[in-house]
């Protein structure tokens, strides 16, 4: 465990948390039998996009899936200043998802594996069934 994690920005703690919740994506596409490097991106991003992280923060708050404090964290990613933003997408989506990759940033660095895994077993379980719309 990271023992100053709470003390880390937004931002840092979505780098965190964009590596985190794509190494779950990758292994899961990697057990599914898809291999090809080009067919692996163009199917992850139905998982890792600005756009998916966002619908799934909208599943989490219909769901109640996420606790007070995972949802502190998720604000406090959202509310992060960047001086970037994804270039295919708006930047309230892009917050968004920053706020969704802070979550498991903070999940990661605080050593509670068995609750990121729930949450990125849920995610996954969410895109396969088709229920992603982001409501803007």
């Amino acid at each position: 465990m990271i023992d100053n994690f709470s003390q880390l920005n937004g931002i840092a703690l979505a780098y965190m948390g964009d590596a985190a919740y794509e190494v779950f994506i990758r292994r899961h596409l990697i057990a599914q039998g898809l291999t090809k490097p080009k067919r692996l991106q163009h199917v992850a991003t139905n998982y890792v996009s600005a756009k998916a992280q966002a619908a799934l923060i909208d599943l989490m708050k219909k769901d109640k899936l996420l606790n007070d404090t995972e949802w502190d964290y998720f604000k406090r990613g959202r509310n992060a200043n960047s001086h970037t933003h994804a270039k295919n997408t708006d930047v309230i989506t892009y917050r968004i998802s920053t706020g969704f990759e802070a979550v498991f940033g903070y999940l990661s660095l605080s050593d509670q594996n068995d609750r990121m895994k729930e949450i990125a077993d849920w995610c996954i379980e969410q895109v396969e069934s088709g229920n992603l719309k982001h409501e803007e």
